[in-house]
């Protein structure tokens, strides 16, 4: 297991705090985001006033958000259908096979494209194999859904390596 594929690119406190402007001076043009814990608390499918305001924020500055969730298709299209958000469900992370399918669908090329997620498992992984750059970002709220725990506990596992060999993480709270 190479250590690497699982280093954020960043390392920010939420996805709301990714601005338009900033994004736009990396040369991002789409921001494939994860569901659960990173663009809403996974037990509150219906999201919060905070993310209307950061998704009209993408769109008026031209930046497209699709969501690239492992869940089914009921569950994501539940929660972003309402808010006119592109997504790809059952989208099988940690492999790249949903990011490959987000870029084919917005058309952009990889350096134009970033994947933000809460896990280093699953959402970090896959950007490095889909070969875009990563945002790790804090899970919206402490618990997790049964899924997810067994991955929290690799993941806790793979900070110790990445924080011998990298030192202790420092988040911010913009890019």
């Amino acid at each position: 297991m190479k250590i690497d594929n699982y280093k954020p690119d960043f390392l920010v406190e939420a996805v709301y705090q990714l601005e338009p402007e900033r994004l736009k001076e990396l040369g991002i043009r789409v921001v494939l985001v994860d569901l659960d814990n990173t663009l809403i608390a996974w037990d509150n499918p219906d999201g919060t006033p905070e993310l209307l305001v950061w998704l009209s924020e993408m769109r008026v500055n031209g930046i497209r958000v699709i969501v690239v969730s492992n869940n089914k298709r009921t569950r994501v299209a539940r929660a972003v259908e309402k808010f006119g958000v592109d997504y790809i469900w059952r989208a099988l992370k940690p492999f790249s096979w949903g990011i490959k399918k987000a870029l084919k669908r917005s058309g952009e090329k990889p350096e134009h494209v970033v994947m933000v997620g809460d896990q280093l498992m699953t959402d970090i992984r896959a950007a490095h194999r889909a070969g875009i750059r990563s945002i790790l970002v804090r899970p919206l709220v402490e618990s997790d859904a049964w899924s997810t725990k067994v991955n929290r506990w690799r993941e806790r596992r793979m900070w110790k390596k990445l924080i011998e060999r990298y030192g202790q993480p420092e988040w911010k709270t913009s890019l």
